[in-house]
């Protein structure tokens, strides 16, 4: 499996910083002293099975885990104010100021578009709030001009025809489109993308992939890509993490990752994923 890699992969400094991270819920502790990095322009692919707590750790970087969950450790972000070279905690943010980050300089696309979405509201109207939020002065007309600019620029058709419909009236991958389109309104420094293309068919998730691609590509993004396919990671990803029960157990570059993994979980997982030369007859490897 030869991963593709994205044109940014090249590192520029580090923009986002993990340090010793724990996360619990009660007495669960889901995230358990992990600590990883997103350079500038990087492709960080976060791979690991169901439960294993990539989603955590996202949700964790925006301050999105709510009340019942403890945090301790260092989120650390440079790439809040470029004039001042002490980077941000933004575990230590108080809310006003991470509102201020979320979405702007740092955005994310959520694994369901359906559930992501508010099936009572237009995409039209939510994709230009999304703007609104970091430009309240700005009026309606303009934020419907870029609410149109933005999902023209993610490929969807006749987007300022169907301004005004509903979630319920597109495709699953044309929903995921307009999550991508409000993600990127602001350009963002990061983009989180937490298994985006995982409800869509495979026709479908290789365009998205395409898409997130070739977006990367334009803007320079960096991206935290979150999934628990190999495969699809060896697509995006210029660096790897292997996330089992909590903890990193193995990083690398996605070419050693995939062609010549050091531990016994990453091995089972590439063991996992079928291939051409797979023999149907035998059942897949376990993941142990």
């Amino acid at each position: 499996m030869k991963p593709r890699r994205m044109h940014y992969d090249q590192a520029m400094g580090p923009l986002l910083e993990i340090r010793d991270l724990h996360i619990r819920f009660g007495d669960t502790e889901a995230v358990r002293g992990i600590t990883l990095q997103v350079d500038e322009g990087q492709v960080l692919g976060l791979v690991g099975e169901s439960g294993s707590g990539k989603s955590a750790t996202a949700l964790a970087i925006l301050g999105l885990l709510g009340p019942t969950a403890s945090v301790t450790g260092k989120i650390l972000w440079h790439g809040a104010d470029p004039a001042n070279s002490a980077a941000t905690d933004l575990h230590r943010l108080p809310a006003n100021a991470m509102r201020r980050i979320r979405g702007r300089e740092i955005a994310m696309i959520f694994q369901e578009p359906m559930t992501a979405l508010n099936p009572v509201m237009t995409v039209g109207r939510q994709v230009a709030g999304s703007y609104e939020a970091h430009a309240p002065s700005f009026s309606g007309r303009e934020s419907r001009r870029r609410a149109i600019a933005a999902l023209e620029s993610v490929g969807l058709p006749d987007a300022a025809q169907r301004y005004g419909d509903y979630p319920h009236q597109f495709s699953g991958g044309q929903r995921q489109r307009i999550l991508i389109a409000m993600a990127l309104m602001h350009r963002p420094r990061l983009l989180i993308a937490d298994e985006p293309t995982t409800a869509l068919d495979v026709t479908v998730q290789a365009q998205v992939l395409e898409l997130l691609r070739d977006l990367q590509r334009q803007h320079g993004l960096a991206m935290l890509f979150i999934s628990h396919d190999l495969a699809v990671i060896g697509q995006v990803a210029g660096r790897v993490a292997v996330m089992r029960s909590g903890e990193i157990v193995e990083t690398g570059s996605a070419q050693r990752i995939l062609t010549a993994p050091e531990h016994p979980y990453t091995r089972s997982l590439l063991a996992a994923v079928p291939t051409l030369a797979t023999d149907r007859s035998q059942p897949l490897a376990m993941v142990r």
